[in-house]
Formats: C-alpha cells, sequence, structure tokens
C-alpha cells in the first residue's frame, strides 16, 4: 500500500510515540537496579554493569539484521512481530535464575526491540515531508522518554515487588502495543523491490560509502550517545554512595530530570521543518559539551548535577534528532537501511560509553568518568566542525554528475 499524510492522524502519531517509548524501555530498566540485581544474583559491580552493557549490545546487533527488513517485506507485520518477541524476551528476564541468564534476556530483549526504529522510519513515511522534523521529533520523544523514565518506573516497582516486577509489567504492555499496532497501522510494503536479505544487508553497510553525510552524522551520533551513556552507567555508582546513598527508586526519579531534556526533540523537529537543522546540531555539541563541567561539579552538589543532566539530555536529543532529519531526507526509498546504519552506530557508540564507564568508574571514580565523557562530546564539537568545512568545500566544486550515486548502492538484489 502506498502511504499518504492522511494516514498520520493525531491518535496514530501517539500511538507510535508511545509504542516507540515502551520498546526501548526494556534497554534500561537495570540501570538503576544494577546494586539491587548484583547482591541478588551474587555478582559484582562490574559484572552487573554488563547487563547494560549486553542490551546495547543486542540493540546494536538488531539495528543491522533487522531494520534493513523494512524496506524489503510488509513493515506492519514486521513491527507486530518484533513486538511480541520482545515480550517474550523480557519474561524470560523476569524468571532469570541468574546473572548469565539474564544477560542472554537482556541482549535477547535489546536485538527485537528495534521494531521501534520500524516505527519511527514508519512515522517519517506517512507524515508529510513539510511536517516531518515535527512527526520525527514527537516519537523520539515518545523513544527518549521511554529510555528515560524506564529508570523512574523501575525504580518505583522494585520498590513494590522487587527488580523483577518491572520486567513482568512491560511484558504485558508490550503484548498491548503489538495488538494496537496490528490493528490501527496501516499496511507499508518494504521499497527494495523483492531482492534477496544479503543484498540488503549489503546495500545497508553500501550506504556508508556512498552517503558521506551519513559517516559523518555516525560518527557524531556515536560519540553522543557514548557521552550519554557514561553518565547513566556511572549516575547508579554514585548515587548509591555518600553523601547522597540514596534507594534504587531514588535513583530511578532521576529519570524525571533527563525527561526533561527529551522534551526538546519537538521543538528541534519543528526548527529542522523551518531551516535550522544544522544550527540545532552545533549547539547540541556545543552544549554536550558544556553539561560534563556541571555534571563533575555534581558529585557533591545535587544542584548542579540535576543541572548538568537535563543540559546533557537536552543536547544529546537535540544532536539526534536532527542528524535523522537530515538523513531522512537523502534516500526515501532506502530509508530503513540508512536508519539501520546511522541507529547501529549510535548504539556501537552506547555499549562502549556503557563498558568505558564501569572500568573508568573502578580505577578513576566520579572525576574519571567526567574526564571520559567530556572527551567524547568533545569529539561530537570536532566531527561536527569538519563535516561542515568539508561539506562548504563541496558546495564551492562543479556540480557532480548523477553518476556519483551508483544504483547498486541502494540495490537489494543478491
Amino acid at each position: 500500500m502506498t502511504a499518504t499524510k492522511q494516514h498520520m492522524s493525531r491518535g496514530l502519531l501517539l500511538l507510535m510515540s508511545v509504542a516507540t517509548g515502551l520498546a526501548v524501555a526494556g534497554n534500561y530498566f537495570a540501570q538503576p537496579l544494577l546494586d539491587l540485581i548484583g547482591r541478588e544474583l551474587g555478582i559484582g559491580p562490574s559484572p552487573a554493569a554488563l547487563v547494560v552493557t549486553a542490551a546495547q549490545a543486542g540493540y546494536a546487533l538488531g539495528l543491522i539484521l533487522l531494520v534493513p527488513l523494512g524496506d524489503l517485506v510488509e513493515r506492519r507485520r514486521l513491527a507486530v512481530s518484533l513486538y511480541a518477541a520482545t515480550a517474550v524476551f523480557l519474561l524470560v528476564s523476569a524468571v532469570a535464575p541468574n546473572g548469565t541468564v539474564l544477560l542472554a534476556s537482556t541482549a535477547l530483549t535489546a536485538l527485537t526491540s528495534v521494531g521501534a526504529q520500524i516505527v519511527v522510519p514508519f512515522a517519517a513515511t506517512l507524515a508529510d515531508p513539510a511536517e516531518r522534523g515535527r512527526v520525527v521529533g514527537t516519537v523520539m520523544t515518545g523513544l527518549m522518554l521511554g529510555l528515560l523514565l524506564a529508570r523512574t518506573a523501575s525504580g518505583a516497582l522494585s520498590e513494590l515487588g522487587g527488580w523483577r516486577t518491572v520486567y513482568w509489567v512491560n511484558a504485558v504492555l508490550m503484548v498491548l502495543m503489538a495488538v494496537l499496532l496490528r490493528v490501527f497501522l496501516p499496511r507499508l510494503g518494504g521499497d527494495g523491490g523483492g531482492g534477496s536479505y544479503l543484498g540488503l544487508l549489503r546495500s545497508t553497510m553500501a550506504m556508508f560509502r556512498y552517503e558521506p553525510l551519513l559517516r559523518w552524522r555516525a560518527g557524531i551520533g556515536a560519540l553522543s550517545l557514548a557521552s550519554f551513556s557514561v553518565l547513566w552507567t556511572a549516575l547508579t555508582f554514585l548515587l548509591v554512595q555518600p553523601p547522597y546513598g540514596w534507594s534504587e527508586s531514588a535513583i530511578g526519579l532521576f529519570g524525571l530530570a533527563g525527561a526533561v531534556g527529551a522534551l526538546t526533540a519537538m521543538v528541534a523537529g519543528r526548527l529542522a521543518d523551518r531551516g535550522y537543522v544544522q544550527i540545532v546540531t552545533g549547539v547540541g555539541t556545543v552544549l554536550l559539551l558544556s553539561s560534563w563541567a556541571a555534571i563533575a561539579a555534581g558529585s557533591s552538589s545535587l544542584v548542579w548535577l540535576l543541572a548538568g543532566v537535563i543540559t546533557l539530555d537536552l543536547a544529546h536529543q537535540a544532536v539526534l534528532n536532527s542528524s535523522q532529519n537530515v538523513l531522512y531526507a537523502l534516500r526515501p526509498e532506502a530509508r530503513n537501511r540508512i536508519n539501520s546504519a546511522f541507529m547501529t552506530s549510535l548504539f556501537v557508540g552506547g555499549a562502549v560509553g556503557s563498558a568505558l564507564a564501569s572500568a573508568v568508574w573502578a580505577y578513576g571514580g566520579w572525576t574519571g568518568v567526567c574526564v571520559l565523557g567530556a572527551t567524547l562530546s568533545a569529539g561530537t564539537v570536532v566531527l561536527w566542525t569538519l563535516e561542515r568545512v568539508t561539506a562548504g568545500r563541496a558546495a564551492r566544486k562543479p556540480a557532480n554528475t548523477p553518476a556519483d550515486t551508483p544504483a547498486h548502492a541502494v540495490s537489494t538484489e543478491g
């Protein structure tokens, strides 16, 4: 079925926003509960933190292996199948008897939770081009709120019924989302022309070769999410110690602070629709770097810590949303493959950031974590500057011929 803008009602946009948020939430439940999970399952802080890394790595694998299928097969069926599978793996996490099973189920949950990344380009396709930034921003607000409020929900539910309760609750919600998406999403076939799966994967990787802008934005996004993950992985370890000494539910409330930043996605989307997308990215990278000064002061000051967390989340969302709006305009027929390549890079960065945060915390404490986060953030400023310089030089050169974008770069034929 050919998608038209009439399919994007406000109710459908709300459903897609909630669905993306709930899908990614399962990958972040463990962050405020690492100390509690470690004690119950008999594992130390560093192995417990691997739950976060497993989620990031599983999500990255799903992005590269499953998301490109949206350009090849009927997207509603793909999205519904992934949401149902996520519910099953959440149930396995809920009954996990040891750390090994929890790690495996977390990775599998993350693998199939990329259904959220089928929904995002789905929304971009249904949207009127003049409102694509707003629509993508709204759906990404739902995604980021799910990511951040997962910490608040997990902290509260763990107080009520233990850390396993949140997995039971989210499993039920994912079943509900699968049913609602099946009922309300329009049928939308892939644009890949019936090619092979291996050809699809090859063309996804070819996007990096033939789209310089994708390379720049993938690097910026990876460093941004790495910095974001460094904060949220190490924050739990900071807040359980003096001078804070907070409970899991109190730590989870920090997700509310991050949610304030996530709400900027809609603003960033509207600015992108008005032609300010590059400015949004540049300001976002500078704010990302600046936020770490406040976060460093937050080792003993809650006010500075809150200010730093809000600024970092606001900046990361601005960078992410503006990059998506730039990339979704490149090749409409290959939107899922571009999204796959971009988001895979992001979540590889996130997995690396989480792993580095655990190691640096063990040897350098909060100061080391802040130096790491600031270094990664500085990288986003450098890459964005280089992207703009390179784009300026390219604009001064004679126009290239259409042959510069070979057809096989987007082909899915085996």
